[in-house]
């Protein structure tokens, strides 16, 4: 047995605290173990592997030591935010979260991922998948564009929308954990993947990403949105996966609907409505007022119970514009003008500006035209 003392972290690392305005700002339901250890061990585990031991990250968090001791055990949204923070402060290595990602195959998601391997065909795993994300992917809302039978074009894209505002360090640090994890599932879920495959990440690049580039695909940063991008032959959702299994499907569904129950309510009705209203119309998109109408509240009691979910109609607004934003500029009859006014800008130049803030680039440099 070695006599060295353990491991610690960097002197300027160890003065650093864990930032607590952000979270006295989380919403009450972050407070609640109702989510798999599996995420915050894989997060330690990576950075154990380098150099930085589970109890000093624990420490440095203020969680008990023996937090993730047990395989199945469950912490709440906050405390996994809280390991996450503390990794990222001591480790100083914002290309962490691709290794903790890599350290998830579909087996460690529990019940969901056998039922996604057990899943007759990609089509049919896709539903599962949204179906029980927040079985596993509690913090982020998965939508799934494209892959139902009626969808047309070439285009699936599996996005990651945040269920609480985080600090943007925070965010570009459990985005890359939760899409790579997702890319192996895809792999596996999709055996013919499209020649053209991306990952996009809202965040600038961080230094070491290129350690992971042979596993993945295309990464794509300061990207509007944050998903699993794919275009192609889409024929291939619906052949036979190798491993269905209706038995085991049987089984797995039931076991993910047991924990649904025992989970409750987990994704607040206003923010997901909200969402789903926010699509963007001959007038545009509706505003406050409008929603508040559709969901049956006042105004002032949609304000209140939006905020209660730590999001802004406005925040919903500008996601919505990102992502329209980017299929509309995919058009190349669309002129750039007719863009801005179709997203609520009276003045393109307003649009040019917000499309550089979402992307680093200008609405013409996206589209790759001089």
């Amino acid at each position: 047995m070695s006599n060295e003392a353990p491991a610690t972290a960097p002197a300027h690392a160890q003065e650093q605290q864990p930032k607590e305005d952000w979270l006295a700002e989380l919403p009450a339901w972050t407070a609640a173990r109702d989510q798999p250890s599996t995420y915050s061990r894989a997060f330690t585990e990576a950075a154990a592997a380098h150099g930085l031991p589970r109890d000093v990250v624990l420490a440095h968090a203020g969680l008990p030591p023996d937090l993730l001791d047990d395989p199945a055990g469950r912490v709440s949204f906050a405390e996994i935010l809280k390991v996450l923070a503390a990794v990222q402060e001591l480790a100083n290595d914002g290309a962490l979260g691709f290794e903790s990602g890599v350290r998830l195959p579909l087996t460690a998601h529990g019940s969901l991922g056998y039922a996604l391997m057990c899943a007759p065909s990609p089509r049919e795993a896709l539903v599962i998948l949204q179906r029980y994300w927040h079985l596993r992917g509690r913090g982020m809302t998965l939508q799934v564009h494209g892959g139902r039978p009626e969808d047309s074009g070439d285009l699936l894209f599996l996005e990651l929308l945040p269920e609480l505002a985080l600090p943007a360090r925070l965010r570009d640090f459990l985005l890359p954990s939760i899409l790579t994890s997702m890319w192996q599932g895809v792999r596996f879920v999709i055996p013919n993947i499209p020649a053209q495959a991306e990952i996009w990440l809202p965040g600038s690049e961080p230094a070491g990403a290129d350690r992971y580039r042979d596993r993945l695909p295309t990464l794509r940063f300061g990207m509007p949105a944050a998903g699993i991008r794919l275009v192609g032959d889409k024929t291939h959702l619906d052949a036979p996966l190798p491993t269905a299994n209706p038995e085991g499907l049987v089984q797995a569904l039931a076991t993910c609907e047991r924990e649904s129950a025992l989970l409750g309510e987990v994704i607040d009705p206003v923010l997901a409505r909200t969402r789903a209203l926010l699509q963007l119309g001959a007038a545009g998109y509706p505003g406050p007022e409008a929603i508040a109408e559709a969901l049956h509240l006042t105004p002032r009691t949609y304000r209140r119970r939006l905020q209660e979910t730590g999001m802004r109609y406005q925040q919903l607004l500008e996601e919505a514009r990102r992502r329209d934003a980017c299929a509309l500029l995919e058009r190349p009859e669309m002129e750039v003008r007719r863009v801005a006014e179709l997203l609520g800008y009276s003045d393109p130049a307003n649009f040019t500006r917000a499309f550089r803030q979402w992307t680093g680039k200008a609405p013409r440099e996206w589209r790759g035209l001089p």
